[in-house]
C-alpha cells in the first residue's frame, strides 16, 4: 500500500487494508503469509468490522487469521531451514544468544541496543563481503538460492549487498 497511491511510504502490514481513511486505503478481504523465497500460503478470509459512522477496522477473527497466517509461515519457515545449508551449531547459538542479549537490551536502553544491532550489521557486511563474492563465482543463482532459501531476486539483492557489486550485474555465465 502506498500513502497516496502515487509513490511514497509502502506496507505489506496487514492492518493497514481496513479501507479507512475515508475509503481511500484498500480493503483486504484476506490475508496470506509470503516468504521473500517465493512462496506464499493459502489465503484466509478476514472480516472488517465497520462500525456505523466510524472508521472501519479490523476484528478478533481477524488477528485469528494473521495468527493462522503467521503459524504457516512458521512451518514454512522450519521447512526451509531443513532444505537449506546448516549453519555449525556454534553459530546458531552465538547467533540466537546475540539476539536474546540485543533483545534484553532493548527493554532497558533501547538507543544501545539499536547501537547494538547497527554494529552487527556493519560487522555482517565485513564478514559477508568475501563469501558473497565466492558464491557469485562459484554458484548459479538457482544453486545459491535452494542453499539460503531465496528466489533468484533475492539471491541477487543479498550478493549485491553484501559483495559491493552494482545491483545490475550478473551471475558469471
Amino acid at each position: 500500500m502506498t500513502a497516496n497511491g502515487g509513490g511514497g511510504p509502502t506496507t505489506s502490514f496487514w492492518t493497514a487494508y481496513t479501507g479507512g481513511h475515508f475509503g481511500l486505503a484498500p480493503k483486504a478481504h484476506a490475508l496470506r503469509a509470503v516468504c521473500s523465497c517465493g512462496w506464499s500460503g493459502p489465503a484466509q478470509p478476514a472480516d472488517v468490522d465497520e462500525p456505523e459512522g466510524e472508521e472501519p477496522e479490523f476484528g478478533n477473527q481477524a488477528y485469528d487469521v494473521a495468527d493462522t497466517c503467521q503459524e504457516q509461515w512458521d512451518e514454512h519457515i522450519t521447512e526451509v531451514e531443513r532444505a537449506t545449508v546448516p549453519l555449525p551449531e556454534g553459530v546458531t547459538d552465538l547467533l540466537r544468544r546475540l539476539g536474546e542479549e540485543i533483545e534484553k537490551l532493548g527493554s532497558t536502553s533501547p538507543v544501545a541496543a539499536l547501537r547494538a544491532a547497527r554494529k552487527l550489521e556493519l560487522v555482517a557486511g565485513q564478514v559477508g563481503h568475501w563469501p558473497a563474492r565466492a558464491v557469485r563465482n562459484e554458484m548459479t543463482p538457482q544453486a545459491a538460492g535452494a542453499a539460503l532459501g531465496l528466489d533468484d531476486d533475492g539471491v541477487r539483492r543479498l550478493l549485491t549487498r553484501f559483495g559491493s557489486t552494482a545491483t545490475y550485474a550478473e551471475f558469471r555465465l
